[in-house]
């Protein structure tokens, strides 16, 4: 199952990668970021549970087999981010996200799919989901990933965010009537001021903040502040949704 080559082909591996690049939460003296895994194939769970946890910043807390477990096991776990997988058979991986999205102080999710850019993977991000991963990931940028997502940030490339802009390119409605998605984007970007709106579109451009820093002449502290701010503004949950936000009116 070329689904698992990531997820089963080499804890060993994630563990030897895992260090590379950046400082881990062990190492600065934080908590070890707490992982829930979701997922119906228990081998699957199996192989992340043995990759992550050989990872000193990372703790797997625990997992669940379905999505209707996820709101309960949140509530036993406090994870701090959850993998989530798409299809399961009660409760799809979706659904799940949408509800614990909406909950107060939510953590924050990664989902879990063998394809990418497609309707149900942007419904994910629509909901509020970090991002996602595909299941051949290999295990260190799984690990790398996960401390992106707990650190606040976003886990898709730009050539990934780009790609997904381009799908909802070529799947929006098109015509002149009206467009009640279009219509509320417009509305939430004119709250903007002219130096957020710049911030705005280079993300739906798929820029990372060092693109954007050097676009917009300011610092990448200064463009982590602007993007904080967005999503404020915007009540959003992180960068995609701001990126996805600017496709829907028109201006990326």
């Amino acid at each position: 199952m070329a689904a698992m080559a990531g997820v089963n082909g080499g804890a060993e591996a994630g563990h030897a990668g895992a260090h590379g690049g950046g400082h881990t939460g062990a190492e600065a003296g934080a908590a070890p970021v707490r992982v829930l895994i979701v997922d119906d194939d228990a081998l699957v769970r199996s192989g992340l549970s043995m990759i992550l946890g050989g990872v000193p910043d990372l703790r797997v807390v625990g997992e669940a087999s379905d999505g209707a477990e996820v709101p309960a096991a949140v509530e036993a776990y406090a994870p701090d981010v959850v993998l989530m997988d798409i299809r399961m058979p009660r409760v799809d991986g979706l659904s799940a996200t949408e509800t614990l999205r909406a909950s107060p102080r939510p953590p924050e999710v990664l989902v879990l799919t063998t394809f990418d850019a497609d309707d149900q993977v942007l419904r994910a991000l629509r909901a509020g989901a970090a991002g996602f991963l595909l299941k051949d990931t290999p295990p260190a940028e799984i690990v790398q990933a996960i401390r992106r997502v707990a650190a606040g940030e976003a886990t898709l490339s730009p050539s990934v965010t780009r790609q997904l802009i381009r799908h909802v390119t070529t799947t929006a409605p098109t015509g002149a009537g009206p467009d009640p998605r279009r219509d509320r984007a417009l509305r939430l970007l004119d709250g903007l001021s002219q130096r957020e709106r710049e911030v705005a579109v280079a993300l739906g451009q798929g820029r990372t903040n060092a693109e954007i820093a050097a676009e917009l002449y300011m610092s990448v502290a200064t463009v982590k502040a602007y993007v904080s701010r967005l999503l404020t503004k915007l009540d959003l949950n992180n960068r995609v949704q701001v990126a996805l936000l600017v496709h829907d009116a028109g201006l990326a």
